[in-house]
């Protein structure tokens, strides 16, 4: 008579737990809770003299639903949309073509590299400041760039005019933060076999051909990751605006975004006086559209991309 071999229960690996623990602990207390605690204070209210009390979504209606708040709002992420859009229309692309050029051993690559990354490590109030010293109309240094090309007509207040702010803004930001994408795209890159590039060129094809059907397809991953990295960033930016047009971000709100609308909202500025539970409310609306965008990556692009790995 035979008996069934006893399965043998591992030992619970503790050690994955003391590896992990630090790194869980730090991002708890600087991410989860703060995120968790911005919820609920979204989900509270205090009236004039009286105790902090749960109001539930009252304050998500009241943002979506009176004129005070919503026209501010749906302005705000129409200028992150367009902003978002100019990072992935001109950002990513530029920031691959460098990543391409970069990978053929070109003499003198890793200087390239360091000028093109140098603007991502520079303070964003110093490029904000040096910005609106260059393309001021009165005294800026742009008109004398522009004289001599024969190009006067370019000499125009763009960030003073609402329908220039946010795009000049824009290509700021893509001018700064193109060291990103290049240095992640270059990294896919790198890691092709050099053997794939020999059969091509044995087989007769060029650099876009060889582009197209080898260096593109094998790092489409990449090109998620940096296009989740730029709908993150983009819907979190402040900084850039906050330093060149103030908090109210100007002019009269055209380049307004969530996060320049949030600073107001929960600090107040000027005659706005600031309140902590709508400021939450807003934060909570920028959360829910950043996870909504993951969401649809993850269930569209990501899914694509795992089948054709398959």
């Amino acid at each position: 008579m035979t008996y069934p071999a006893r399965r043998v229960r591992r030992p619970f690996p503790w050690h994955v737990v003391v590896f992990l623990a630090p790194a869980v602990l730090i991002y708890t207390v600087v991410m989860i809770y703060p995120i968790l605690s911005s919820l609920w204070l979204s989900l509270r209210n205090q009236a004039v003299g009286g105790p902090e009390h749960f109001v539930g979504l009252a304050n998500y209606h009241k943002l979506l639903g009176t004129e005070l708040y919503a026209q501010p709002l749906w302005n705000a992420v129409r200028n992150n949309v367009v902003f978002f859009v100019i990072h992935m229309l001109a950002q990513n692309p530029v920031g691959l073509l460098l990543a391409v050029l970069l990978s053929f051993r070109l003499r003198g690559a890793a200087v390239y590299r360091t000028l093109l990354f140098t603007p991502t490590v520079l303070s964003v109030v110093i490029i904000g400041f040096a910005w609106k010293l260059i393309l001021n109309p009165a005294w800026g240094v742009q008109r004398g760039l522009l004289e001599p090309l024969h190009l006067q007509a370019l000499d125009q207040p763009w960030l003073g005019l609402p329908g220039t702010a946010l795009p000049t803004l824009g290509l700021i930001s893509v001018w700064q933060n193109i060291g990103i994408p290049m240095l992640l795209f270059l990294a896919a890159l790198v890691r092709i076999p050099e053997e794939l590039y020999e059969a091509a060129r044995l087989d007769g094809a060029g650099g876009w051909r060889i582009f197209r059907s080898i260096q593109l397809p094998l790092i489409l991953p990449t090109v998620g990751i940096v296009s989740v990295l730029t709908f993150v960033g983009n819907f979190n930016a402040f900084d850039l605006i906050y330093s060149v047009q103030g908090a109210l971000a100007g002019p009269n709100f055209a380049s307004d975004i969530l996060g320049t609308l949030f600073y107001r909202t929960f600090f107040g500025y000027q005659l706005q006086a600031g309140d902590e539970y709508m400021g939450a409310a807003v934060a909570g609306v920028m959360l829910l559209i950043i996870l909504s965008g993951l969401l649809l990556y993850l269930v569209t692009v990501q899914r694509r991309l795992t089948e054709v790995e398959l």
